[in-house]
């Protein structure tokens, strides 16, 4: 019974925390030390590898993912999508309102995955946004070790997981890449060569393009 045990046991333990604060006397330091404390007892009780799945929501994400890190999170999940409940009019009730991930959830992950790749010495795994094979070598170039995918699972079928590896493994022998391991964090803020791609300066610059005009506005045309 014992040999039978230990094979059906888990090899890691992803912690999925949903907690979305309602209280104004509630403040953001005593949230995150909430989620620090769950983490380190965790930690005490299991010997595997433990990853914390969080929401985007947090007022400085890299000092929080180091502090999950320092609590003994060994990787990090970027980022929980909080299922946002919709109003019916008619029966005036709040329903729940399940809605698939599209492709453009993945640029805030990709955003923090750049940001967070060798500042916090954690594992990095994006969901939410990765449908094909090119958001999954984004999320490498980025900086993750992980691209989790469900979404375009239940939309395509099982199937799918082959079109993406192939897709994957073609994309490597054209560009003449040996391993994943080669291409991650290429595109993370620590090795391009315009960092401020990941800040406010580049906000800026586009706003200030010849596409949404001199003043940095955009205006419709009639």
């Amino acid at each position: 019974m014992r040999s039978i045990w230990k094979r059906q046991a888990a090899d890691a333990l992803e912690l999925n925390i949903f907690n979305i604060p309602t209280d104004p006397p509630i403040t953001s330091e005593q949230l995150e030390h909430g989620y620090c404390e769950l983490v380190r007892a965790v930690r005490k009780a299991v010997k595997i590898p433990i990853s914390v799945k969080v929401g985007p929501y947090f007022t400085s994400m890299a000092n929080f993912a180091k502090k999950l890190a320092e609590a003994g999170a060994d990787g990090i999940v970027i980022f929980n999508r909080f299922y946002q409940p919709d109003f019916d009019l008619e029966e005036m009730e709040v329903v729940p309102n399940l809605v698939l991930s599209s492709p453009h959830e993945l640029r805030l992950r990709l955003h923090w995955a750049a940001i967070l790749y060798h500042q916090v010495e954690t594992y990095i795994a994006i969901t939410g946004g990765v449908h094909d094979a090119t958001d999954v070598l984004k999320s490498m170039m980025a900086g993750a070790h992980v691209a989790m995918m469900t979404s375009a699972l239940l939309k395509y079928g099982i199937e799918h997981i082959g079109v993406v590896l192939a897709g994957i493994q073609r994309w490597m022998e054209e560009h003449e890449y040996q391993s994943i391991k080669q291409m991650r964090g290429s595109m993370s803020l620590l090795n391009i060569e315009n960092p401020t791609a990941f800040l406010r300066g580049n906000y800026l610059k586009m706003l200030g393009s010849s596409e949404f005009g001199e003043t940095g506005t955009a205006l419709p045309t009639f």
